[in-house]
């Protein structure tokens, strides 16, 4: 009878231990689950005024870009991931594959993004598309600055949005990248580089999103929509955030081919100013004297 009370003690004790124990009951946690590791490969900047260089490892402005919600997890299981919602019909990738990236969150003077990378990086189509422009020779020069030659080599793209998506400053352009030709999301149009007004800079893509315009309307394909709300969504966020919806309101409002209004012209070359010919002076001339004739003799005598 004694000995059957210790045994029942002792159990007590033990399932009171077990209970208080941070690993508690065999099979069941209640310890919270360690953080996500952070990448090392992406360089995130301060989330303070929306404004900056580089990536956010919780990207603002674009709906269902921020860091993914994670649920409270029960018996230990690992987090779930909930997808983010479907915001349109298209699927989108970011237009640097394969490398470390940084990129302007910031209006200069024109609205596109500067993407830095390593030189010879991927440029891929940021959606399915049709190519609609491609330059392969780097026609820029600074003594002229002429402003459809900026960009360098480049490709342009409309997309199936019918959104034009521009990446600019390439080294090179990908084999067999022409216009008319069918793309798909992810594909290679070029490598990143310096050409265009980037030489002698760091390697980067001039990225640029706007409407389809004649060649003629550069300053159209140069970028009229801020890029950089839509590159959050599409790095780590919500890739079917689309910018059909801005561009087309934008267009309606500006109308199709819409008039320059910055960084227009081109540096003007000084013309070598020739002094005015001068006719040549007369030089002076002698005045000859008349000669004298002396006659011998007087002709009165």
């Amino acid at each position: 009878m004694r000995s059957g009370r210790v045994a029942a003690f002792a159990g007590l004790v033990l399932l009171a231990a077990g209970c208080g124990s941070p690993s508690g009951i065999a099979g069941i946690s209640s310890a919270p689950p360690a953080p996500p590791a952070v990448d090392p490969g992406v360089s995130a900047v301060t989330a303070d005024s929306g404004e900056g260089q580089g990536f956010r490892t919780s990207p603002t402005g674009a709906p269902g870009a921020t860091a993914l919600p994670t649920p409270t997890p029960s018996g230990g299981d690992d987090p779930v991931r909930v997808p983010p919602p479907k915001l349109s019909a298209y699927t989108y990738v970011f237009p640097v594959q394969g490398c470390k990236v940084t990129y302007a969150r910031k209006l200069l003077v024109l609205p596109k993004s500067t993407i830095w990378a390593k030189r010879g990086c991927r440029f891929v189509a940021p959606i399915d598309g049709t190519v609609h422009e491609v330059n392969t020779e780097d026609r820029w020069r600074a003594s002229t600055d002429r402003g459809p030659d900026r960009e360098g080599r480049f490709v342009a793209i409309i997309g199936a949005d019918g959104v034009r998506y521009l990446g600019g400053h390439l080294d090179s352009v990908a084999d067999g990248i022409r216009p008319g030709m069918k793309v798909k999301a992810g594909q290679l149009l070029g490598r990143v580089g310096t050409s265009g007004n980037a030489a002698g800079g760091a390697p980067n893509l001039y990225f640029a999103v706007s409407w389809e315009s004649p060649a003629g309307y550069w300053w159209v394909r140069r970028g009229m929509v801020k890029p950089w709300n839509y590159l959050d969504a599409w790095y780590d966020g919500n890739r079917t955030y689309s910018p059909r919806k801005e561009v087309l309101s934008l267009r309606k409002r500006l109308g199709a081919t819409p008039q320059c209004t910055v960084l227009c012209t081109e540096r003007q070359q000084p013309t070598p100013t020739q002094k005015p010919t001068q006719k040549p002076k007369p030089k002076p001339t002698k005045k000859q004297e008349e000669p004298v004739f002396i006659e011998d003799g007087d002709p009165n005598n």
